[in-house]
């Protein structure tokens, strides 16, 4: 018994999956993968396409994504299975989505060239450009039908459509035209991304977003190799199906990934940008605003659900208030002072500028809570004060600069020679 354990053993390990077997596996659901990643982009743009509906690049890019998902929807072979089931038609799916394919690649084509040459522009070239693009992938979705119609395709494939009918009269011209259309419009919208991205003054988002559209569509090149290689391999008597079911279903999986990154990261890339910046000038604030909440006995009272925008509009009009407040007790001698002590210190004339006002106001902090207000008959000009309230709050967060600058004002202060001679402009001049 012990004799046929080590021969019978290897019969009850499971086999390893292959590559080509694992999508195998898969292929029922493999679809709803970029179909779930597509809807996610849909619904990040969607509130933008909402609110900025009048700008038609926006729409534009809406109704991109919404094409690119009806695709990975209906490719499923249970979607397939239920169109085909509903109209009563074996493979009418089979047109149906080489439809939709085909709108996409011309919609992307559509919206590169009006992308890359601007709204604004009306020129011969662009209209004639943008109607060969229409007329020509109308015409292609039409001829789709017509093939459809004419030819004998009466057992249904869920998955191996291309290949199966790959013989077939009219259902030959049908799927080779489909692969054909689709792979011109992806080598004409591959070259003019990768020369855009070649132009010069490309915000950098923009660049990035360009560079995913253009390897997402050499994705979808390697697709119609595939795809064409698979349709070739059956006209010379040959099996090579699993290129078609096997390996184009990742490349296209990976191409709307990409694809949808390059269209949304712009967009989204510079919203995310303006908020992060909106959020960092908050917490930039945060050192004057407490040291002028100390004076003041409170500070901006919390609004429920109020935007970051909003805050910063809050948080910088407490500041200027708080700072108006303290003008009778700005001491300008010891500005001035401070000011040229920074430079002494070998800060930049910036810096120096800051850190002065940050002593400043310091100091004026500090009488008032004593309640020592100063000559109101005093040159007081708070402007340099309520404009540059975000490099004073930066001067803050190094008490130990302000520090030092503060000790040697007061040295100039003891030791009128001391005042070193310099060519900068005295804050507020």
């Amino acid at each position: 018994m012990s004799a046929l354990t080590p021969a019978a053993a290897p019969l009850t390990e499971p086999l390893a999956l292959t590559p080509a077997g694992f999508v195998n596996e898969f292929y029922p659901s493999f679809w709803w993968i970029p179909a779930g990643i597509l809807a996610a982009a849909l619904a990040i743009k969607l509130p933008s396409i909402i609110r900025l509906w009048t700008d038609p690049l926006l729409r534009a890019v809406g109704g991109l994504l919404l094409l690119a998902l009806a695709v990975f929807v209906f490719v499923a072979p249970s979607t397939i299975a239920w169109v085909n089931r509903v109209t009563g038609v074996p493979n009418i799916s089979g047109p149906w989505v080489y439809s939709l394919l085909t709108a996409f690649c011309g919609s992307c084509l559509l919206l590169i060239i009006t992308w890359r040459n601007g709204l604004s522009d009306r020129s011969a070239r662009t209209r004639s450009a943008m109607r060969w693009v229409l007329g020509t992938y109308a015409a292609v979705i039409a001829a789709l039908w017509v093939l459809f119609a004419l030819a004998e395709m009466p057992e249904e494939r869920l998955r191996d459509l291309d290949t199966y009918y790959a013989n077939t009269p009219y259902a030959r011209e049908l799927i080779v035209l489909y692969l054909l259309a689709h792979t011109a419009a992806t080598l004409i919208t591959n070259a003019l991304i990768w020369n855009w991205v070649r132009a010069d003054g490309l915000d950098s988002l923009l660049r990035w977003g360009l560079k995913f559209l253009g390897v997402g569509y050499a994705a979808q090149l390697l697709f119609d190799a595939a795809k064409l290689t698979a349709v070739g391999g059956r006209w010379a008597g040959r099996n090579l199906d699993w290129l078609s079911t096997a390996v184009a279903p990742p490349l296209a999986c990976l191409s709307a990934v990409l694809i949808a990154v390059g269209f949304i990261l712009p967009h989204a890339g510079q919203y995310l940008h303006d908020r992060w910046q909106v959020r960092f000038a908050v917490r930039e604030l945060r050192p004057l605003y407490h040291l002028m909440k100390a004076g003041n006995g409170g500070g901006v009272p919390r609004v429920l659900r109020s935007t970051p925008e909003l805050r910063l509009i809050r948080r910088e009009t407490f500041i200027r208030d708080g700072l108006l407040s303290l003008a009778r007790f700005v001491d300008e001698d010891l500005r001035g002072r401070s000011h040229d002590a920074a430079l002494t210190l070998g800060f930049p004339a910036d810096r120096a500028k800051a850190l002065a006002a940050a002593v400043t106001v310091l100091d004026a902090a500090d009488a008032r809570s004593r309640g020592l207000e100063r000559d109101t008959d005093a040159d007081c000009d708070t402007t340099d004060l309520l404009r540059d309230i975000g490099a004073v709050s930066r001067a803050l967060r190094r008490p130990d600069a302000v520090r030092a600058v503060r000790e040697r004002a007061d040295a100039m202060a003891q030791d009128p020679r001391a005042t070193p001679e310099h060519d900068g402009a005295a804050p507020g001049s």
